[in-house]
């Protein structure tokens, strides 16, 4: 079992759910989050007055998967999070060691 944990853009999180319901990915954890990369931030302007934003808004989405459906999951992910600019963000894969689903007590694949 893996954990993908997804960093990316507010707008595109329909798009991912809807590419991770295609695939039948069910369930998922949504957190707003803040943000930077390489870019560290970027400045505006507001009312004539220019001001720095260092951390951006983003969308962590964390889905636990059975190993034969990482890699639809990631080109899931990927190809409905892409934009192609700068900041679409980061997909991170993480070894689950157990899971256990608290209603039932099921345990493993069986949990998710």
């Amino acid at each position: 079992m893996k954990l993908i944990t997804t960093i990316i853009k507010p707008f595109k999180l329909d798009d991912v759910r809807e590419a991770l319901s295609e695939i039948n990915i069910q369930g998922a954890t949504v957190t707003e989050v803040k943000g930077f990369g390489r870019q560290k931030g970027h400045t505006e302007m507001y009312r004539g007055a220019e001001y720095s934003v260092d951390f951006l808004p983003k969308i962590k989405i964390e889905v636990a998967v059975k190993d034969d459906l990482l890699d639809g999951a990631i080109e899931a992910i990927s190809g409905a999070a892409k934009t192609g600019t700068i900041g679409d963000g980061k997909i991170f894969v993480s070894e689950m060691m157990q899971t256990i689903r608290i209603r039932t007590g099921e345990s493993g694949d069986d949990a998710l």
